[in-house]
């Protein structure tokens, strides 16, 4: 199941159902939408914007090469949950591609600190945050918080190779431990005690909430940084 078909199924004149966005592909197929290269009727995307998808110009890949697609139907909560991080995490991931140390740490939108290094960062620190020390209760630090409790993920976020290179070896490795540790619980329905008892599937609705907010702020900055656009 695609990502992009995640959408309320509704009913088909020849009694099947197809989801909205099934139904733009076959619009734009059919030559029902206005192809980007016309002119003078409106365009899908600004002349200065660009996507690497050779049939849908609204798409970052074409749906082949997407490594967000899912073999099969999503069934349960869990499995629509997992997939549905999964699958945001992905798009942040590729929203970075082909940058460089320069581009990662561009902040566009002045006087806003927002870059995709600083994303990054503090995506990194969320996942620490919510995994290792709400549901685990470890008592550690985030990677970056400076002693007196500020946040650097953002103005930390300088255009340093290495600098890059800490920033996705640190989001993998929260990552993984987040994936082995959902994995691990058998029920989401647990409670995880503390100050603010909360369940395991909170935890997870919450993290789709931070990567969606965050991947539309990653499509405005990309757009900035080279004008590549796309779901």
């Amino acid at each position: 199941m695609s990502m992009f078909g995640r959408f309320l199924v509704m009913p088909h004149e020849s009694g099947r159902t197809q989801r909205p966005y099934n139904q733009l592909r076959s619009s734009y197929s059919q030559g029902n939408l206005i192809a980007p290269i016309q002119q003078g009727k409106g365009r899908i995307m600004s002349a200065d914007s660009w996507s690497r998808s050779t049939r849908y110009p609204d798409m970052w890949v074409d749906p082949e090469e997407d490594p967000r697609e899912s073999e099969g139907e999503l069934r349960g909560e869990r499995a629509i949950l997992v997939d549905y991080l999964r699958s945001y995490r992905l798009t942040f991931r590729m929203k970075c591609d082909d940058l460089d140390a320069a581009q990662m740490s561009k902040r566009p939108f002045g006087p806003s600190e927002l870059s995709l290094l600083g994303l990054l960062r503090h995506l990194t620190d969320i996942e620490r945050h919510w995994f290792r020390r709400v549901l685990e209760g470890q008592d550690i630090s985030r990677h970056f918080r400076s002693e007196d409790g500020t946040d650097q993920a953002f103005n930390g976020a300088l255009a340093d190779v290495a600098v890059v290179a800490q920033a996705w070896e640190l989001w993998e490795a929260e990552v993984t431990h987040a994936q082995q540790l959902v994995d691990s619980v058998d029920d989401l329905a647990t409670v995880v005690e503390g100050d603010d008892p909360l369940e395991v599937r909170e935890v997870l609705v919450h993290m789709i909430e931070e990567y969606a907010r965050h991947c539309g702020h990653a499509d405005l900055i990309r757009e900035a940084i080279d004008g590549r656009v796309g779901q």
